[in-house]
């Protein structure tokens, strides 16, 4: 399996390397069956996050011709006040690094990266996932009506609002559209992909070598639906 993350300007970094991480791990544990680079919309060049100007190098284009797994980060920034208007974009400059999360996810749709990711979802060989913000930013490109997705807490509303089925739950496997919940779950979302594709033993490997446990069910669309809880 390769695995192209994706990154955008203002990107959460946990978002990115706790995925890679495991991924990486995974496949130096199954002698080179998984690999993994970090990609963006306009090919090879420094991206900068939203936190503290960290930033990172993107290898390649996202190629969402290639098999395997295309994952999509969220954001980091400012998340502004519960309760208050949504934020707007100016457009009255360039990305800064304060702006409020929102913001920064809606500014991926004036780039080339929602044709790249809606092309990848049209092919059957490739995964999609997505942690925390990453799903709103394929909700908002209309990518995701009528799936099962998750998100942070915070914009499970804004899935809704988008059509799409939102879960709470920590990992949502609809799929080819395997999506977590807030920034950590990119652990747990990256050691379940592993599993998928590599086995129990190979994803339980992982789990030692970084001295963490899964937590919550993955939720899957099938069985028994419970009539009250």
């Amino acid at each position: 399996m390769h695995a192209q993350i994706v990154l955008f300007d203002g990107f959460d970094p946990l978002d990115v390397i706790a995925p890679y991480e495991v991924l990486y791990a995974g496949g130096l544990a199954c002698d080179g069956g998984v690999s993994v680079e970090l990609v963006s919309a306009e090919g090879p060049r420094e991206v900068v996050s939203g936190t503290g100007g960290l930033t990172l190098r993107a290898t390649a284009a996202l190629d969402p011709a290639r098999a395997g797994l295309v994952l999509v980060p969220g954001a980091s920034g400012r998340v502004g006040e519960p309760g208050g208007t949504p934020a707007q974009d100016t457009g009255a400059g360039e990305w800064r690094q304060d702006e409020l999360i929102p913001v920064l996810l809606g500014r991926t749709l004036t780039t080339g990266l929602p044709a790249l990711l809606a092309a990848a979802m049209e092919n059957p060989r490739v995964t999609v996932g997505a942690v925390c913000g990453g799903t709103l930013v394929l909700a908002m490109a209309g990518l995701l009506k009528g799936r099962h997705a998750t998100t942070n807490h915070l914009g499970l509303d804004l899935l809704d609002a988008a059509g799409v089925h939102a879960v709470r739950a920590r990992v949502v496997d609809d799929g080819d559209l395997v999506t977590g919940a807030g920034v950590t779950s990119g652990l747990d979302l990256a050691l379940h992909l592993l599993e998928r594709e590599k086995g129990p033993r190979i994803a339980h490997a992982v789990e030692e070598l970084f001295a963490h446990e899964r937590r919550g069910t993955v939720w899957r669309h099938q069985g028994t639906a419970p009539v009250s809880v």
